[in-house]
């Protein structure tokens, strides 16, 4: 764990919950900070845009720079400008996530679209769906943003973006190319923007097995499991996918940082 110099987070259920964050996770900050690491905010929630978690986590009293927090939507636009998709994209998203695909230069159309773009869509309508699936059907090339099935709240979990993705296959037979956590497109984008060239010196922290420990794996990064959020112990007997350190919260990993 000491050799380890930079944490990519998750945020939801690992750093905070809604809006409160974790008692442990000020210490963890400041002991990584002591130690001259580094931590960077890895999220699949395309549901709001970089900027908004900046300002959220500043809200709780972390100072953080405006380039310490990752969306699933940033990767995406990263993939797609790479790669030179079409720049007509019919989105499902919500305000937060138009305007981050704008800003990148993308023309949100449905008329003229030549591409489907899937988000976390907490303003999702039927309309919305009857065009995607109509543009799907088409043979229109189809991206997803992350996978996850709910996302989790103070109050229980919610219907998440995996949700969607079932229910437009069910209706058109199609599966999106899905870029967040835990897959490689997400992992390309991460070292592009932050220069992670040492796997060694680079660690995944995050409550889901499936996405947050899955992409750790994949990148042959170390892998975190906190269990401050979905993730019970439990789970992890009838898992594949096998954390290299499990933990209580973030606070045990700043006991071990500092010996």
């Amino acid at each position: 764990m000491q050799q380890i110099q930079t944490f990519l987070l998750d945020l939801d259920g690992t750093f905070y919950l809604g809006d409160k964050l974790f008692p442990w996770s000020m210490d963890f900050v400041n002991t990584v900070r002591s130690q001259d690491k580094n931590f960077i905010f890895v999220t699949n929630n395309s549901s709001r845009n970089a900027k908004y978690y900046v300002e959220k986590i500043r809200r709780m009293g972390v100072d953080i720079t405006d380039d310490q927090v990752f969306t699933s939507g940033q990767a995406t636009i990263y993939y797609l400008l790479k790669y030179n998709y079409p720049k007509k994209i019919f989105l499902l998203g919500t305000p937060d996530l138009e305007e981050e695909f704008r800003e990148a230069g993308f023309e949100l159309t449905a008329d003229e679209a030549e591409l489907v773009v899937l988000g976390f869509d907490m303003t999702l309508t039927y309309e919305k769906l009857r065009i995607a699936c109509s543009l799907i059907r088409k043979g229109l090339p189809y991206i997803a943003t992350h996978p996850d099935f709910n996302c989790p709240t103070p109050e229980g979990p919610i219907p998440d973006i995996g949700s969607m993705i079932a229910l437009i296959k069910a209706s058109t037979g199609v599966e999106p190319k899905i870029i967040g956590k835990p897959y490689p497109e997400m992992i390309e984008a991460l070292r592009a923007k932050y220069g992670l060239e040492n796997p060694e010196a680079v660690a995944m922290v995050g409550d889901r097995l499936y996405t947050d420990i899955a992409m750790g794996k994949a990148a042959g990064i170390k892998s975190i499991l906190v269990l401050s959020g979905e993730t019970q112990l439990e789970d992890l007997e009838e898992s594949e996918t096998q954390p290299d350190f499990v933990v209580e919260n973030l606070g045990t990993i700043a006991e071990q940082i500092r010996g």
